[in-house]
């Protein structure tokens, strides 16, 4: 699954985002998150989104001036959790 990030200049425009967004958005249809390392090895806050709900969110970030850094689509990587603990199937 796909998912997009936005991210922010400022840990202050994070917050003011999430502040809006949870105000105009009815559907929870956002998720604050730490940045993911494929974006930036900086620590930082990310908002993360379904990808069709991308450009509804950045308009109405851009109208209430939210600064954005980037935004950025990933595609997330299934892991296989008893192959990632190095645990034997069977």
């Amino acid at each position: 699954m796909a998912y997009c990030y936005f991210t922010f200049p400022s840990t202050y425009y994070a917050l003011k985002a999430e502040k809006i967004l949870k105000e105009k958005l009815v559907d929870a249809s956002f998720k604050m998150v730490p940045v993911p390392r494929r974006i930036s090895s900086s620590c930082g806050t990310a908002l993360r989104c379904n990808p069709e709900k991308a450009d509804e969110i950045e308009i109405i970030l851009q109208k209430q001036l939210v600064k954005l850094e980037g935004k950025h689509l990933l595609e997330e990587e299934k892991i296989d959790l008893k192959k990632f603990l190095g645990l034997r199937r069977g």
